[in-house]
């Protein structure tokens, strides 16, 4: 019997049963995408998106959503408005009163500070309606402070000041300046004492105590009377005479006179000033 052989190497298979492999779908009028091409296209998109969410956080004038389309309302953003710069008020006379409504001085005497204190009262609270007809209210207060002593220190440690004798004048200004003679709208020459508001004030033969915080010289709703029209200003000058004790519990006193100006200004109104009816004690 013999052994028949099989060929080294197979038939090949026809043509038609050939296997071929399978081709991609092609979407009509696009072009094929491969993972290289579509992760090239996603970074652009993120960067894009990157870069528009940085330019609405960093404009100040839309919003996030506006930046990145996503708002409605696609309204031009507002140009930026530069600060106007704040103009200072030009008064027809210059006053710190008037323009601050207070008005405190600081002058040193020997270690003290003698402490002159003004403002207008609730009959007049508004100092840019204080015109030149009808009565303009204001209260002051005359306090000395030894600045050799701590402020909470014993009284008795500190020395004794008092107030004599009170002198007040007013001078009126206009454009051309301090205007001489005439009536006096404020004018005040008299005993501490005798008219602070306290009735019973701590004195002694020098005057009453102004030594903070036993004693204070305070005059409420003193009215500045009506002034011809064209005054710009009134100067109130305060002349007052202290007693300064030489040292605490010395009983030995010095004589000292503090003088200071206070400008107010006034403003021209055909129309008068209007007080409020307020009790005498109000400030």
């Amino acid at each position: 019997m013999s052994t028949r052989r099989l060929p080294a190497t197979p038939h090949p298979l026809p043509d038609s049963l050939t296997p071929t492999p399978a081709k991609a779908p092609t979407m009509l009028g696009s072009t094929p995408r491969t993972p290289r091409n579509h992760r090239a296209r996603r970074t652009s998109s993120l960067l894009l998106a990157g870069a528009v969410l940085a330019s609405g956080l960093l404009s100040g004038c839309s919003s996030v959503g506006d930046a990145l389309g996503l708002s409605g309302d696609a309204a031009p953003s507002a140009a930026a408005t530069a600060p106007v710069a704040a103009t200072e008020e030009v008064l027809p006379y210059e006053s710190v009163f008037t323009r601050d409504g207070t008005f405190q001085s600081h002058t040193k005497v020997e270690g003290l500070d003698m402490v002159l204190t003004l403002y207008p009262t609730k009959a007049t609270p508004r100092t840019h309606e204080w015109y030149p007809a009808g009565d303009k209210y204001f209260s002051f207060t005359f306090q000395a402070y030894d600045l050799r002593r701590e402020l909470r220190d014993d009284f008795d440690t500190k020395r004794e000041v008092y107030a004599g004798r009170v002198r007040v004048t007013s001078t009126l200004v206009d454009a051309d300046g301090p205007v001489q003679g005439g009536k006096q709208p404020y004018e005040l020459d008299d005993q501490a004492r005798d008219v602070t508001f306290d009735p019973e004030p701590l004195a002694n033969r020098y005057g009453m105590l102004i030594t903070s915080p036993k004693g204070a010289l305070e005059l409420r709703n003193q009215a500045i009377g009506s002034v011809p029209q064209g005054t710009v200003g009134i100067d109130l000058k305060f002349s007052i005479l202290t007693w300064i004790e030489t040292a605490p519990g010395s009983d030995e006193f010095e004589r000292k006179v503090v003088k200071r100006t206070v400008p107010i200004s006034v403003f021209a109104s055909e129309t008068p000033t209007v007080a409020e009816k307020i009790p005498y004690t109000s400030n």
